[in-house]
């Protein structure tokens, strides 16, 4: 079988294995827009707080949309009580989506002191019954839509614990488990640990897709191979490179690609910006598109006196300018 190929994540078969990954601070609905049009499979919002969800709905109503380029779509979110998490999800009906997934992996301290994200790795019973909740919530609200969960290898190198949370995790119904081959103490330092997505393969009945240092198609495709992972989970790799998911599909299928230039990188920035503005305001959008012309422009020739200009821009037409001063 190809390496590339679809993916059936319990009830749902999606065309392909290339998926975004939830990127907190930048899977927004514009970005995830861009992927889709880019190649990728599959999309997940950023992390969102079961709590907050419940609380004041309307503030994350933003988050939770659907792009207008996705025809399907994951929701994630976070928590630490089982019931709480069940209310948040129940509440995600009127959006529609297409799998709901549980963060078990952040490794932010604001996320982890509530004893969400990463945290719940030092409490494997605690996690199954998040999944359990979730689970029940789609069954009673979502029309049974597939809950999936994203973990890392553990909390340390000395509580290395993934295969004892992923089993617990598919037992209360998951049905699928994401794994970033790092504890939660590397964050995202070091090294990620691909030979333990190879041996979560091998060990449990449902899909694994695999995540952590995919920069590249390249590393895609090795991943691919060298793990038997189902899918692939691009995050940091992706973002300012919504390229890297045809760029990825073109290499598992042909075994070439063509990377896209300055031009190309630079208008696909300013796209994103645009679509931030309908979002969120001219404003806003442009505030936040800072970070984001950060990764567009990152390796480009001549990219770090445009950065250091686009980081003070405050409208459209600024960053539109100076794109334009940039480009002959």
């Amino acid at each position: 079988m190809s390496l590339y190929h679809p993916l059936v994540v319990g009830s749902l078969t999606l065309p392909g294995n290339l998926l975004l990954a939830p990127v907190a601070g930048y899977s927004d609905r514009a970005f995830r827009a861009l992927c889709i049009e880019y190649g990728a499979d599959f999309t997940c919002t950023e992390l969102i707080s079961a709590e907050a969800l419940i609380r004041n709905g309307v503030r994350a109503e933003p988050l939770l949309r659907r792009a207008d380029t996705e025809e399907r779509y994951a929701i994630q979110l976070f928590g630490a009580d089982p019931e709480v998490l069940y209310k948040a999800a129940a509440l995600l009906a009127p959006y529609g989506p297409a799998v709901v997934d549980i963060n078990c992996g952040c490794p932010v301290p604001k996320v982890v002191k509530t004893g969400a994200g990463s945290a719940l790795m030092r409490q494997p019973s605690l996690l199954g019954r998040m999944v359990e909740a979730v689970v029940r919530a789609s069954k009673d609200h979502l029309q049974s839509v597939p809950v999936t969960v994203k973990m890392r290898l553990g909390w340390d190198s000395a509580s290395i614990n993934y295969l004892a949370c992923a089993r617990i995790a598919v037992e209360a119904g998951a049905a699928m488990v994401s794994l970033h081959a790092r504890t939660r103490a590397q964050g995202y330092a070091g090294k990620s640990d691909w030979s333990a997505i190879q041996d979560l393969v091998s060990r449990i009945a449902v899909p694994v897709a695999g995540s952590g240092d995919i920069f590249s198609p390249e590393d895609a495709e090795a991943m691919l191979q060298t793990t038997g992972c189902a899918g692939v989970l691009f995050a940091r790799g992706a973002l300012g490179n919504p390229f890297i998911f045809s760029a990825a599909r073109s290499l598992l299928l042909t075994g070439s690609y063509t990377q896209p230039n300055t031009v190309e990188r630079l208008h696909i920035g300013l796209r994103h910006l645009l679509l931030l503005a309908q979002d969120w305001g001219e404003k806003t959008a442009c505030l936040e598109m800072r970070k984001h012309f950060c990764a567009y422009t990152k390796g480009m020739p001549g990219g770090a006196p445009l950065r250091n200009k686009l980081v003070h821009a405050e409208t459209i037409e600024e960053y539109q300018a100076l794109c334009a001063q940039f480009v002959p």
